[in-house]
């Protein structure tokens, strides 16, 4: 017998003792769907014209408690300013990088990394020095990163051709004419790393508006990733595999969808170092990005208002105006401030400040792309072959993007149970398909589907798992499709219609990454006070 019929034999025995174990009878999880508020987000696009009987004055609000609205507020706060709001939908701020926790640890429910950041970043840099992620310089000027915050051995495993293999780019029983264009493909990223265009920048940036304007890398923005590839030559299924599954990772959107000059962004724009960690290395928590939102939380949590559903934003001579719907005691009230930070997704702005043009821009060219993340609990789980588990584990060729164990970076070695957080961008439909199809199913039918996919590597996961609840992202991020970035899109609708009122928010960078959140935040900031 051969390898590769050895391979395939193997596979089928595995198929067949899956077939078999789903024959057992269901027995009912643990667990809810929970997460963010649909319901009272809905309020704003039904909402009636009810309008506050008195405004309390107020210096600057800012609407939206994710990243962007966090930073915009700790920036103004280190430059004194204090008569400011911060209000939010939920009862939490932290957008999608929020969390939840049980008896075992702390695990999020979206954005759970973040790669080391590029050192020209000195903002961001000065924040992960506030949150001790970076506890010292060398004597070069590296930042050291906390050891406690670098992801922890082993870190990343995928399951494909019937066994775990180390690391995320396909190698087990990929051929050798395939691991040819993986490594082209590779050695051309590199070269795209340290590119720079005629005007002098880097030609992929982070933040991505301090990339170049060189004509000759904004027209890749111009195609898809899938329509790159194909000019290039690069036709192996285990690499469109890895290119596809990397962009779902990042923007939750297939490489036929995407543009180019993205899909080459992900892997190009990290240039940072540490004195013991280089670009490729990533930096998390058991609570994920959490752990970020809870600095961030603590510098102004004084202005912070939750459950405050912001309606209506109007500009007028005498200030502006901010409607909102009081979520703990369904009160309506007001703010009249001077000036307003909108840090929140460009079809929420449009609808606050009631701009018809800005609504129907945004109906046409802005998609957002929908998610389902959930956490199991499990007891111990039985393993296949090769590659012990990870913290990132990825399953070849599955709609889903595998899991992360979330209690990977607890101290204790000796775990008899974990946390493992599962990520599912829904990319098989249009995203108003696809989120009608997420909000209708129920938590038994999520579950089967988990549990149906995961079987296939833990043979045993339905002893195993004691609960599993699952979050809806409805509008998780924008897509980075062509013309998004460098098209003149995101531009027009950063231009602001009174120069009292900023946008901040990753859809008007193109690419939903901490950093271009933590950015967004800065930039409208600094507005405010010029």
């Amino acid at each position: 017998m051969d390898r590769r019929t050895f391979i395939q034999w193997g596979a089928g025995l595995a198929g067949l003792s899956t077939y078999l174990l789903s024959c057992k009878p269901e027995r009912k999880i643990p667990g809810v769907i929970v997460g963010a508020n649909a319901t009272r987000g809905h309020l704003l696009r039904d909402k009636e014209s009810h309008r506050p009987a008195n405004y309390i004055d107020k210096e600057l609000v800012i609407v939206g408690g994710g990243i962007s609205g966090l930073s915009a507020a700790r920036w103004l706060r280190n430059l004194g300013i204090k008569d400011m709001s911060l209000l939010e939908l939920e009862d939490h701020v932290g957008g999608n990088a929020h969390y939840g926790q049980n008896d075992l640890s702390a695990y999020p429910w979206g954005a759970h990394y973040i790669p080391v950041p590029n050192n020209d970043l000195t903002e961001y840099l000065s924040f992960l020095a506030e949150c001790e992620v970076i506890v010292n310089t060398d004597a070069g000027g590296l930042p050291v990163y906390n050891e406690l915050s670098l992801c922890f051995d082993p870190q990343e495993r995928l399951y494909i051709n019937g066994r775990w293999q180390e690391g995320l780019i396909p190698q087990f029983g990929v051929p050798t004419t395939e691991m040819k264009q993986i490594e082209l493909f590779l050695q051309r990223m590199e070269e795209y790393r340290y590119k720079k265009g005629n005007d002098g920048k880097d030609a992929f940036a982070i933040p991505v508006d301090r990339s170049s304007k060189d004509p000759l890398y904004t027209k890749l923005d111009e195609i898809t990733m899938k329509q790159w590839m194909q000019q290039e030559g690069f036709s192996s299924e285990s690499l469109q595999e890895y290119i596809n599954y990397c962009c779902r990772d990042d923007f939750g959107t297939t490489m036929d969808t995407i543009s180019a000059w993205a899909g080459i962004h992900y892997f190009a724009s990290r240039k940072g170092k540490g004195a013991n960690a280089s670009h490729s290395d990533v930096l998390t928590w058991p609570e994920g990005n959490g752990y970020l939102v809870n600095s961030l939380r603590r510098s102004v949590s004084e202005f912070i208002e939750t459950n405050r559903l912001v309606t209506r934003v109007t500009s007028v001579k005498e200030g502006i105006f901010i409607d909102y719907l009081d979520g703990k005691t369904g009160q309506v009230a007001g703010y009249r401030a001077g000036k307003c930070i909108l840090a929140v997704p460009q079809f929420i702005a449009a609808r606050l400040l009631e701009d018809k043009v800005r609504q129907q821009l945004v109906k046409e060219k802005v998609h957002y792309s929908p998610w389902m993340v959930a956490n199991l609990k499990v007891d111990k789980l039985e393993e296949r072959s090769g590659a012990p588990l990870s913290w990132d584990n990825v399953l070849h060729g599955s709609q889903s993007l595998g899991y992360v164990e979330a209690s990977h970076q607890l101290l204790q070695q000796d775990k008899t149970q974990r946390n493992l957080t599962y990520y599912l961008p829904l990319t098989q439909e249009p995203p108003a398909e696809a989120r009608k199809k997420a909000q209708a199913k129920t938590h038994a039918q999520w579950v089967k589907e988990i549990l149906d996919e995961l079987r296939i590597v833990h043979p045993n996961i339905d002893e195993a798992v004691t609960e599993v609840n699952v979050v809806l992202w409805g509008h998780a991020m924008a897509q980075p499709l062509p013309g998004i970035i460098h098209g003149g899109i995101r531009q027009q609708l950063a231009q602001s219609p009174d120069p009292r009122i900023q946008f901040a928010h990753t859809d008007l960078a193109g690419i939903s990454i901490f950093e271009e959140a933590f950015y967004q935040g800065i930039n409208a900031a600094k507005k405010m006070v010029e």
